[in-house]
């Protein structure tokens, strides 16, 4: 094919959902979210459209990296793929990552998203076919809120255990904690144990203390009480947010549940240095936070290769699509939720896709999108008429 890129849109819009709320002390972020009856959180995500010359549009909509800094990011990025052949995904994956080698590449992902969407959209199939997906549903758990200190919510590690029940017996296939932002080291011990005792044996738990206990001596003992329990995962546990190699190693000498490690590491390579080094058992992988579908399956294939899992952190179709075509995985990450506190997701799919829980089927699964491109379709008007800052690139910019 001859054809050429010729426009990039990265759009900026705002959307409100009811229900949820930031606490009294605190910064916003979806970190920081709380149970909040008669109350209403506004967020802001960002869009990319890329068009070309014959007339050919592709686009991706961000869920956890719709942030200011992503987006200026992506208009760092964008004006490079004008003139581009779409064809040669390679070879600009290869050329985007370079030029975001100082930065924390969170604005390539979605724009290579973009891209395959465009050429699926261009061969009259759609993603998942192109990457090989041999799976049509995906095992989902509910991946919590963080706990909270006001009153609602998940406020209590009875509450927690509450839930816990709520999501099995609701289908969901897998349960994992966010605990608490003070790193309290009995409280999440406490926590973890009694989710295991209400839901029973045999229910495969996790949890993710998000780097919020304060010492390697604090994450070893929460990790000592996941071995009691028998949960599946223990993930980022403790504040050197995830990069102490040497750190990770120890607790994986002194514990039996898998570590999952990398979420904020960034890149196939630094990836990989981590593992071969023995800072972790299973590696976690975001299309949107590990420069796209191409990255993303990069890393999949990398864990293949040593004979170890990965995991997909959050939800989206991008995701659904790439766990869909990986055979070393096992559940899809539906992030975040808790009783009666939807997922911050923005409101702009057509019928048929959704990441809140009642997409969860009775078999604890959702569908993997297989309609023309990522399979799903974007309300484009809803985008436009919330918009809060559009950048053009290209034709018309």
């Amino acid at each position: 094919m001859s054809d050429r890129i010729s426009r990039v849109d990265l759009i900026r819009f705002a959307f409100d959902t009811d229900g949820l709320g930031l606490p009294s002390e605190g910064t916003a972020g979806v970190g920081n979210v709380i149970a909040k009856k008669g109350s209403s959180i506004s967020s802001q995500r960002w869009a990319v459209r890329i068009e070309t010359a014959e007339g050919a549009r592709g686009g991706y909509v961000t869920h956890w990296i719709g942030t200011p800094a992503s987006f200026a990011q992506a208009a760092m990025l964008a004006p490079r793929l004008i003139g581009c052949d779409p064809d040669q995904r390679e070879m600009i994956w290869q050329d985007l990552k370079r030029e975001v080698r100082a930065y924390d590449h969170m604005g390539h992902g979605p724009i290579d998203i973009a891209l395959w969407d465009l050429q699926a959209r261009r061969l009259g199939t759609s993603v998942a076919a192109m990457v090989g997906a041999f799976r049509t549903r995906l095992p989902t758990y509910a991946s919590t809120y963080h706990g909270q200190d006001e009153p609602g919510g998940l406020d209590t590690p009875e509450a927690f255990a509450d839930y816990a029940v709520a999501c099995k017996e609701h289908g969901f296939a897998a349960f994992k904690i966010h605990g608490w932002h003070d790193g309290d080291v009995k409280r999440e011990t406490k926590n973890l144990l009694g989710v295991r005792k209400a839901v029973g044996d045999g229910f495969p738990l996790m949890i993710d203390p998000a780097s919020e206990l304060r010492t390697w001596l604090d994450a070893l003992a929460v990790g000592q009480a996941c071995d009691e329990a028998g949960y599946v995962w223990y993930e980022d546990p403790y504040r050197d947010t995830g990069g102490a190699i040497e750190g990770h190693k120890r607790l994986r000498e002194r514990l039996r549940t898998p570590l999952l490690v990398c979420e904020h590491v960034r890149g196939i390579e630094a990836k990989a240095a981590f593992i071969i080094a023995g800072g972790g058992d299973i590696i976690h992988a975001d299309p949107e936070y590990d420069m796209g579908i191409t990255g993303a399956l990069k890393i999949a294939h990398f864990c293949q290769a040593l004979g170890l899992d990965v995991q997909y952190h959050a939800c989206g179709p991008a995701h659904r699509v790439v766990m869909a075509a990986t055979p070393n995985t096992r559940f899809y990450e539906m992030a975040l939720v808790g009783p009666d506190m939807p997922n911050v997701v923005p409101p702009v799919y057509g019928a048929g896709y959704s990441d809140q829980p009642d997409a969860v089927g009775k078999d604890g699964c959702v569908p993997v999108p297989d309609g023309p491109g990522l399979g799903v379709e974007y309300d484009w008007d809803f985008i436009e008429r919330n918009a809060t800052d559009t950048l053009t690139f290209g034709a018309s910019g």
